[in-house]
């Protein structure tokens, strides 16, 4: 017995060292690196991607062969007798050729495309970050790529803003694998950014189900349509058919928050509250909170030759995390989160030339988020919460997708895509720890407040075809799309917008009906769920539109070193009409490691319907108090007295220069920007509305309201090297954003009211003025270590005192070690912002947006996460 177990042990230490690493470029008979190339260990589910310049590190096992396959192209096989292993891969004749976003032609690569991609490879991203959610680990890898976690927020604590350029959430289009994604129903109503704007919920796709995402950063309305004046993301679905793979990552916050505490405010070394949002305990016992499980795991298969099948689950169960606030707001901090993911990719050849694919998914989350704190007064019930009570905001959303379509390829060249895609996005709120005023002593403390909903489904019909024989290659397509949309509203209970009378019945008649009074105050209670007031019957609605859409998009190698590309789209929506769109692009090869480019591009974006239907009767709470705020729909009498004119189409013109080189083992990319919008569509500051006698005091509305110009920069420089047995990478990206605001189109209104100091402070902060990030990576054998600073400039809010805040620029640290024990199990540990930096502590009085010591700016409110994750790979 002894004799076996020394023979298992030197069996297992023979099998745990007997791996090594390879590296390597792939690149096309032109001597160009080729992104994206599969590299399997043959005969395992062990492999990567090569990165946006050809290059891929693996770790083997001794005398491994590797498998090189990339649509398009001839398969090939390696042996890994030496450590660096370069291929070439020649053309083949399989059935459909990769293409990057932002172009239509087949293998065009980064570096020589005429518009700047970023392409990143989501496994190296995370093993090498604790971030679990894809919103957060862009924000640290691509150079003008910024979300906000945010508090007090309404449904965007529970969806996180995110954008390009620092231009609106609503701005960006988001692609999966090359087909439109629907976007959210939840419009942003507070926060730091995306105010008035609808976005797309990236966080409701599984990282561990993408094999890349590409970030287009240009305007590219031409091509694709609407919503991508500031770029375009589009997410590549993972296609490996080997195997199990996945991870398990668990993680916590750090609660020692920086700053100086005031008496009556958390303290959050030990201040907690308890599920009605009370808490006056101020032990320190806890240290960690906001702790997080993510288990995520991916499994793919064969189907027939050349077919596969890929399904990716994913549960993530986060807590709160709790940070100074103000007496106004006790629960400032992130959401809670428990969620379910599921998504599948799916394609299978129906002949040689034909195949049929299918792809999509559902998220299910269920949050909880603290609205801000009710202290005294006629919104507070002494018998149910004595000294007052904290709302908690709770959601279920509902994410659902599945698109299919075939593709095949005729005898004489012609790509035929025919696809269809259908999106649903639902929000349903639940307002826990609660009270209806009115109701006084008999008032439930949960509500069900209703929720709203956006359907899209986009029928796509798609052709292009490369011709060799025309100067040095012409690629053409063209195509046409038809998109149906519909948002609605649906109401709650009764008693979570109702307001009743003494004898508890509705009010109807105010003149002949008496409200129930604080007696400390003398004020007439209000009605509704505290925190967030349940859609009424009057809110419901259910709106449709539909528009179709014509493009052809050619790009032509007139020489070998000078590429010209264009593209025109026409598109017709049934609610404001018409708009015509164009882009030109072009690269110029000035040496053979050194190209430029550049492209000028018109485009629009549609107001979405949340946006022209979207009405609500909500409380705006800070430091002096609380009204009560009308959110008047764009076609409304009420919105129409005021002087706001229908919404109508953004409109923007698009244009970029920049350069790429290629020099051994760096790769640069530098590109300028600048983007005119016209008509922006924003929300409006409070207007005066006691006079009309609606039950509000004040009054807000979406409109076309300003014209920005954003000049910018984005750069990116990579190295990679491997020196001896070990293999090191160095990234720096960068971006300098600069937006002015050239005109507010406030008409006849007060300015100062329309959109004032403090709302184009929040617009002008959507991202900070500059960002840049400088990551290091270490391999050797085994181990594995990454390192990265991100320093986020200077950021400028104005508070409810009309006064600056001001957020001086920081640096993060982000720290991860990893250890393969064996070829299927990887263990590594690390910190995201490791020494505890937070944004600067605001002045005493309390009026920050959230009502915390700190707004929602970029890097984050929460303080130092520590995690550990086992990755499996079988």
């Amino acid at each position: 017995m002894k004799k076996l177990t020394l023979l298992l042990m030197f069996t297992g230490f023979q099998l745990l060292f007997s791996q090594k690493e390879i590296s390597g470029t792939v690149t096309d008979e032109f001597g160009e690196p080729i992104i994206g190339v599969n590299v399997i260990e043959k005969n395992t589910s062990n492999g990567v991607v090569t990165d946006f310049s050809g290059k891929y590190n693996i770790t083997v096992n001794e005398g491994a062969v590797l498998v090189f396959s990339y649509i398009g192209f001839k398969t090939t096989e390696k042996t890994t007798e030496k450590t660096i292993v370069d291929v070439i891969l020649m053309e083949g004749q399989q059935l459909q050729e990769v293409q990057i976003v932002g172009s239509r032609s087949p293998k065009r690569t980064v570096t020589e495309s005429a518009v700047a991609i970023d392409v990143i490879d989501v496994k190296d991203v995370t093993t090498q970050s604790g971030k679990i959610e894809i919103n957060q680990l862009l924000q640290y890898v691509a150079p003008s790529f910024n979300a906000n976690k945010q508090s007090g927020s309404d449904g965007a604590d529970h969806v996180d803003p995110a954008s390009l350029r620092g231009l609106g959430p609503d701005q960006t289009l988001v692609l999966i694998n090359g087909k439109r994604r629907h976007q959210s129903s939840l419009i942003n109503l507070f926060g730091t950014r995306g105010r008035g704007n609808t976005g797309t919920d990236l966080n409701a796709i599984p990282a561990n189900a993408i094999k890349r995402i590409e970030i287009l950063r240009d305007g590219a309305s031409a091509q694709y349509g609407s919503d991508a004046i500031a770029g375009v993301i589009n997410i590549v679905l993972k296609d490996n058919t080997e195997g199990v793979s996945g991870n398990i990552t668990y993680g916590a916050y750090n609660t020692n928050a920086q700053g100086d505490f005031l008496p009556g405010t958390a303290n959050t070394e030990g201040y907690r509250l308890d599920e009605n949002g009370n808490g006056n305990s101020f032990g320190k016992d806890k240290k960690l909170d906001g702790e997080s499980l993510k288990v995520a795991t991916n499994y793919g298969v064969k189907l027939g030759e050349k077919g596969f099948a890929n399904f990716t689950l994913e549960y993530l169960d986060k807590n709160k995390t709790l940070r100074p606030g103000y007496d106004f707001r006790k629960g400032f901090g992130e959401a809670e989160i428990n969620g379910f993911n599921f998504f599948g990719n799916i394609a299978t050849q129906l002949s040689e030339r034909t195949e049929l694919y299918i792809f999509g998914g559902r998220n299910y989350r269920n949050t909880d988020a603290y609205a801000f704190t009710r202290n005294d007064g006629e919104r507070v019930v002494e018998s149910i919460y004595p000294g007052g009570f904290t709302p908690r905001i709770t959601s279920v959303i509902f994410d659902t997708s599945i698109a299919a379509g075939i593709k095949t390829k005729t005898n004489n060249g012609w790509n035929i895509d025919i696809s269809n895609t259908f999106g649903k996005n639902l929000f349903h709120y639940t307002i826990k720890g609660t009270l209806n005023a009115s109701l006084e002593e008999a008032s439930p403390t949960e509500f069900d407040a209703g929720g709203h909903s956006l359907s899209q489904n986009t029928l796509n019909f798609d052709f292009s075809k490369n011709y060799e024989a025309i100067l040095e290659g012409l690629n053409f397509a063209f195509g046409a799309e038809y998109r149906t949309e519909q948002f609605s509203i649906f109401a709650g209970e009764e008693g979570s917008y109702a307001t009743y009378d003494v004898n508890g019945q509705v009010v109807t008649d105010p003149a002949n009906q008496t409200i129930p009074v604080d007696p400390i105050s003398g004020n007439p209670r209000p009605g509704g769920s505290q925190g967030f007031p349940g859609y009424s019957l009057a809110n419901e609605l259910v709106k449709d539109r539909s528009n179709i859409s014509l493009y052809v998009d050619s790009e032509l190698d007139v020489t070998q070193s000078f590429l010209i590309s264009g593209a025109l789209r026409f598109e017709n929506y049934s609610d404001f009409g018409s708009t015509i769109n164009g882009k030109l692009a072009s690269r110029l090869k000035l040496t053979d490691k050194i190209n430029l480019r550049g492209s000028i591009s018109s485009g629009f974006r549609a107001p979405s319907l949340a946006q022209i239907y979207y009405n609500l009767r909500f409380t705006n709470f800070n430091s002096s108090g609380a009204t009560e705020v009308l959110l008047s729909p764009n076609n409304s009498p009420v919105t129409r007295a005021f002087g706001i004119e229908k919404l109508n189409q953004e409109k923007a013109i698009n244009s970029s220069l920049g350069v790429t080189a290629n020099f051994g083992d760096f790769t640069t990319t530098i590109d300028g920007y600048l983007i005119n919008v016209k008509d922006r569509i924003i929300l409006t500051g409070y207007f005066d509305a006691s006079a009309l006698n609606i039950g509000v005091s004040e009054a807000q509305f979406f409109a076309n309201g300003v014209d920005t110009k954003t000049l910018g920069l984005d750069l990116v420089v990579a190295w990679k090297k491997n020196i001896g047995n070990a293999f090191y990478t160095a990234t720096l990206v960068g971006n300098i954003n600069d937006m002015k605001i050239d005109r507010v189109n406030n008409g006849s209104l007060d300015e100062e009211t329309f959109f004032g100091k403090r709302e184009k402070a929040f617009l002008l902060a959507s991202a900070p003025s500059n960002k840049f990030a400088l990551n290091l990576t270490y391999k050797k054998n085994k181990f594995d270590s990454g390192l990265a600073f991100t320093r986020f400039s200077k950021v400028v809010l104005v508070d409810y005192s009309n006064e600056d805040d001001v957020y001086d620029a920081k640096i993060v640290t982000d720290v991860t070690l990893g250890y393969q024990f064996t070829k299927n199990l990887k263990l590594s540990i690390g910190s995201n912002n490791l020494l505890n930096v937070y944004p600067d502590k605001q002045d005493e009085i309390g009026d920050t947006e959230a009502g915390g010591y700190w707004d929602s700016v970029q890097m984050g409110f929460s303080g130092a996460y520590y995690y550990a994750r086992l990755g499996f790979d079988f």
